[in-house]
C-alpha cells in the first residue's frame, strides 16, 4: 500500500491545482474602496464584473511560494520564538517537573484533567482567537496527555480542536465575530446572549464527545521525565513567569491592540530570562533556543505554503469569481434555508480563503445587502460565518495551523481527516440548528 502524502507535498499539490485554477475558473472581481476612517478596503455590493487580465505564468506560480511564506512572517516568527521559548524552558526541567506535579495532583482524575484542558483552550478560542499559538504547545502536550494514558488524536481534540470551537462560538473573538460585526454595520460585542448560549450547549456536546472518544481509545501511560521528585524554588519562578506572560499577552490583546509581534517579543524575552534562572548560561539558552527552532521549522513552513494558495488566487483574479458563484444563488432561497447555505458555502469558500479574518472582509460587504434583501438578520449573517468559515479551520488542508498540528503530531492528513469529519458534522450539525433558530426567533 502506497504511503499518504505528506502535509508538505499535499499543499505543493493545492498550490499547483490553484494556479492551474487560475487558467478555468472565470476572472471577475468587485469594485473596492478605502475606508480612510478606518483604514480598510472595503468590497462594494453588486460591482461584480467579468475580467479579462493576462494569466499567471510559470514563474508566478514558482514566485508565490517564498512570498507566500513571506506574507506569513509574523505569525511564522510568533512560531519559533513560541517554540523556542518552550524549548528552553523544558530544558531547565522546569516544564517536566511542573508536569509531573500536575500529573500526580490528577491521577486517578483523568476525566477532570480532560475537561479542564478543553475548557482552558476553548477560552483561548473564545477571548484571543487563538490558533497558530497551539503549534508550538504541541510536543508538551503530547508529552503531558500521554503521562494521562490518551492518544494523540484525542489531545489534538482537547487542544487545537477545542480553540477551533471557542473561536468559531465565541461572542468576542478580536479576529472574528468582532471583525465580521464591523463589516456588517452592527455593535461589537451585540448579540453576545443568544452566541453564549449557542457556545455553552457546543462545549457540553463537545466536551461529551471527546470524553467517550479518549476513554475507549485509551493507552498504556508514559512516564514523565523529571531530574526531581519535587519542584525547585527556580522551577516555581519560571512557571510563575510563564503563567504573568501568558496573563500579560492576553490582557495585551484585549485591551491595547496587541497582534503576533507584541506576543512574539513577550515570547522571546520568557525564553531569555527562563533560560537564565534556570541555569543554562547564555551560550545554552542561545543552543536551545536553536535546537528549538529546529523543531518548528517544519510547521512554520508548511503556514507560509498555505497562505500562497490565496495568494495565487487573487492574483489569478478568480478569488471573486469564486465568492460570486457560492453566494450569489441564495437569493432565491427561503431565510431559514439562506442561512444555513450562508454557513456551508463559507465552509467552502475556506478552502481558498484559509483566513477566517480576510474572509469576513471579503465576503461581508456581499452578503450583507444580499441578507437584508432575503430576510435574514445581520446578527444571523455573521452567525453563518463564523460557524461555517472557522468551524472549516477543523478539517481544511488549506489551513496552515492545522497542517502543522498534524505534522508536529506525525499523523497524515487523510487519517486526520476521516477521524475528525465525525465530530465537526456533529458540531456543525449543531450550527445549522442555531442558524434556523435565529431565523425564527429574529435574532437581531
Amino acid at each position: 500500500m502506497k504511503k499518504f502524502p505528506n502535509a508538505f507535498v499535499i499543499l505543493i499539490a493545492v498550490i499547483i491545482f490553484a494556479w492551474i485554477l487560475t487558467y478555468i475558473v472565470p476572472q471577475g472581481s468587485y469594485q473596492r474602496i478605502l475606508d480612510e476612517a478606518t483604514g480598510t478596503t472595503k468590497v462594494l455590493n453588486d460591482s461584480y464584473q467579468s475580467l479579462t487580465s493576462e494569466h499567471l505564468s510559470l514563474m508566478d506560480l514558482i514566485l508565490s511560494i517564498p512570498r507566500g511564506i513571506i506574507g506569513r512572517a509574523d505569525a511564522i516568527v510568533l512560531i519559533f520564538l513560541i517554540g523556542g521559548c518552550f524549548y528552553v524552558i523544558e530544558k531547565t526541567g522546569a516544564l517536566n517537573q511542573g508536569l509531573v506535579k500536575l500529573v500526580k495532583i490528577l491521577e486517578g482524575k483523568e476525566t477532570l484533567a480532560l475537561i479542564l484542558v478543553t475548557a482552558l483552550f476553548t477560552a483561548g478560542g473564545v477571548t484571543i482567537g487563538m490558533q497558530e499559538e497551539v503549534i508550538a504547545m504541541i510536543p508538551i502536550l503530547l508529552l503531558f496527555g500521554k503521562s494521562l494514558g490518551y492518544n494523540t488524536f484525542s489531545i489534538i481534540l482537547m487542544s487545537y480542536g477545542s480553540t477551533v470551537i471557542g473561536s468559531s462560538f465565541s461572542p468576542s473573538n478580536p479576529f472574528g465575530v468582532m471583525i465580521a460585526q464591523k463589516e456588517a454595520g452592527l455593535p461589537l460585542l451585540s448579540g453576545s446572549q443568544f452566541r453564549l448560549v449557542v457556545l455553552a450547549v457546543v462545549l457540553i456536546v463537545w466536551i461529551a464527545f471527546i470524553i467517550r472518544y479518549a476513554n475507549k481509545n485509551r493507552i498504556d501511560k508514559i512516564k514523565m521525565p523529571s531530574a526531581h521528585e519535587s519542584m525547585t524554588t527556580r522551577s516555581k519562578i519560571i512557571l510563575s513567569l510563564l503563567a504573568l506572560t501568558f496573563c500579560g499577552v492576553i490582557y495585551g490583546l484585549l485591551f491595547l491592540n496587541w497582534d503576533f509581534n507584541e506576543m512574539s517579543a513577550s515570547f522571546f524575552a520568557l525564553g531569555i530570562v527562563a533560560g537564565l534562572i534556570g541555569q543554562l548560561g547564555v551560550n545554552g539558552t542561545g543552543e536551545s533556543y536553536i535546537d528549538g527552532f529546529k523543531e518548528m521549522m517544519f510547521a512554520a513552513i508548511l503556514l507560509g505554503l498555505a497562505n500562497s494558495i490565496s495568494l495565487l488566487l487573487k492574483e489569478g483574479m478568480i478569488m471573486d469569481t469564486i465568492v460570486y458563484g457560492l453566494f450569489g444563488p441564495l437569493k432565491y432561497l427561503s431565510p431559514s434555508v439562506s442561512a444555513v447555505s450562508m454557513m456551508v458555502a463559507h465552509s467552502f469558500l475556506h478552502f481558498p480563503v484559509p483566513s477566517y479574518s480576510g474572509q469576513a472582509v471579503l465576503t461581508m460587504p456581499i452578503l450583507i445587502p444580499l441578507s437584508d434583501l432575503i430576510g435574514v438578520s445581520r446578527q444571523t449573517c455573521v452567525l453563518a460565518y463564523q460557524y461555517g468559515a472557522i468551524m472549516a479551520d477543523m478539517i481544511v488542508p488549506t489551513n496552515g495551523a492545522l497542517m502543522a498540528v498534524l505534522a508536529l503530531c506525525n499523523i497524515p492528513y487523510n487519517k486526520w481527516l476521516k477521524f475528525a469529519l465525525k465530530p465537526t458534522l456533529l458540531i456543525v450539525l449543531i450550527a445549522a440548528i442555531a442558524l434556523v433558530v435565529s431565523v425564527a426567533i429574529g435574532y437581531q
